[in-house]
């Protein structure tokens, strides 16, 4: 489940149905979808076809035409390379879609009113953050990823950075379990 953030404010959204709804006060699409048909670690064809409803009814939404699987972790090749791209403010000429299969990773939104929002995302939720809207995107510690990716246009996103320097004003954490360490059960 997303985890919504307003640092300005010390507000912390964590349950869907106002999840949901403080996101689409900013623009952004949010759900929750099921993580039981495939694998985790299943090739992208099966990931594909497992959700094959789902990406033809976006398609169709939202004007898609053509979506894959991303999958990215610790070992993949250049990943610093390939996260310094999304990691400053930019916008988009289409929607960035994503389904998250696996891993973690926040998005930092900067609405043209209002304070900036943090969105943690993790396996199960579909988010989607509408062409010009200026954000960016970093891992969480474990640095893995893996997601469903809708494009409107076959060559892919491209980033127009926006160069305000905000992004610098905000750290890239996650406070999932990677932040918080193993419990430790204490007594009986």
């Amino acid at each position: 489940m997303a985890t919504v953030r307003i640092p300005a404010f010390g507000i912390v959204v964590r349950e869907q149905a106002d999840t949901t709804a403080a996101l689409a006060a900013i623009g952004i699409d949010y759900e929750r979808w099921p993580l039981d048909r495939v694998g985790v670690d299943a090739d992208a064809d099966s990931v594909l076809n497992a959700y094959a409803a789902e990406i033809e009814e976006m398609k169709a939404k939202g004007g898609y035409v053509t979506a894959d699987v991303i999958d990215v972790d610790p070992e993949t090749p250049n990943l610093d390379g390939m996260l310094a791209k999304f990691s400053t403010e930019h916008t988009h000429d289409e929607d960035e879609v994503r389904f998250i299969i696996a891993g973690r990773g926040i998005f930092h939104i900067n609405p043209l009113q209002g304070d900036v929002v943090s969105i943690e995302v993790e396996a199960g939720d579909m988010i989607r953050v509408p062409r010009g809207t200026r954000h960016w995107f970093d891992l969480c510690t474990d640095r893995r990823i893996r997601a469903i990716r809708w494009f409107q246009d076959k060559s892919g996103w491209t980033p127009h950075y926006t160069r305000s320097g905000v992004d610098a004003q905000y750290e890239p954490l996650c406070f999932g379990p990677a932040y918080f360490g193993p419990r430790v059960q204490t007594g009986l």
